[in-house]
């Protein structure tokens, strides 16, 4: 049975399924959550019955009391919050807090953050790092403060990024190595075994700080007339959500959009127009870029199921007559 830290009380704010991980782990270091703050319900579906957050449905099961401010400037939520005598609050992944919040504990407010700050700071940093090319990223725990994610650094944890590695399956894995910092920040805080490191001695001179800016549908859009590199770094680098995607362009000029899971590459000093393609319309399909190959493993057409290429074509006529869409070509 995990011994409960008495006499010291933690508020915890979270929306995900990132922040669940992290919650879980609080709770099994025996950590008291005085209250669980996060977004409020969505209405979802044709229906509009409410969608609760991941971290609320958690919360519930485990007994804990929550509380989903629409506004975290209400008079009402602030004095509730207050009521509450949290020793220090832990934000993953919510929104950004006015200043009466996040200065409000004794301790302050930390934030675990899924990148080597100061890089990558922003709503997406797991997606920009693979976007990027990035062979290396990790965890950040921080103190917050007024401007985003600049916050005097506590702990940092360093992870390798695989070269095939889609932003999904290292959001998993940075999930769940996120709650272990957060407990390890926590107890070397409450020992007084950390010392807080502005960021700004972080930023030699010269540095650029690459962002992490939110991804927005229109930003999904795959540019076959990038390298090779490049354009499978940004189909991993939105795998699974949101997606990359396509147009693909019949001879008679029908539009099928497309998502694009899992390519491979392929290096080739054949050079064809981007966006053509090459297939034997049964076992594979090769999308041309500037230096090679985008080989297709894993797709969707619109309203079909997300398959593997052979399978798609079992239902799907492709020959080479098809072609997808990309600047320099007509782009609907």
């Amino acid at each position: 049975m995990v011994k409960k830290k008495e006499g010291f009380s933690l508020v915890f704010m979270g929306t995900p399924d990132f922040a669940v991980a992290s919650l879980k782990a609080l709770l099994n270091a025996g950590y008291h959550i005085a209250a669980v703050i996060t977004a409020p319900d969505k209405p979802s579906g044709r229906g509009k019955k409410p969608r609760f957050p991941a971290v609320k449905k958690f919360s519930e099961k485990a007994g804990l009391k929550v509380l989903q401010p629409v506004k975290l400037k209400d008079p009402g939520f602030l004095k509730a919050l207050k009521n509450l005598h949290a020793d220090l609050q832990v934000v993953v992944a919510f929104r950004m807090l006015p200043e009466q919040v996040w200065a409000m504990p004794p301790m302050g407010t930390i934030n675990l953050h899924a990148s080597l700050l100061p890089q990558y700071r922003g709503a997406a940093p797991i997606h920009h790092a693979i976007i990027n090319g990035e062979k290396q990223t990790g965890l950040t725990t921080f103190l917050l403060q007024k401007e985003i994610d600049t916050g005097n650094i506590l702990l940092q944890k360093k992870l390798e990024i695989g070269p095939e590695e889609t932003v999904g399956e290292l959001h998993d894995r940075m999930m769940a190595e996120g709650g272990k910092l957060l407990v390890e920040t926590i107890e070397k805080l409450r020992e007084g075994k950390i010392t807080p490191i502005d960021q700004k001695k972080l930023i030699s001179p010269g540095t650029v700080l690459k962002p992490a800016p939110k991804i927005y549908k229109n930003d999904c859009r795959i540019q076959w007339n990038n390298d090779l590199d490049s354009v499978h770094n940004f189909i991993r680098g939105l795998s699974p959500f949101p997606c990359a995607f396509s147009e693909l362009k019949s001879p008679k000029g029908e539009i099928f959009h497309v998502k694009i899971y899992r390519v491979s590459r392929e290096k080739s000093s054949k050079h064809l127009t981007p966006g053509t393609i090459l297939t034997d319309g049964k076992t594979y399909v090769k999308v041309a870029v500037v230096d090679g190959f985008i080989r297709l493993l894993e797709w969707q057409l619109a309203d079909r199921k997300r398959l593997e290429t052979e399978e798609i074509l079992r239902g799907f006529h492709l020959d080479e007559n098809w072609y997808f869409t990309c600047e320099n070509r007509d782009n609907p």
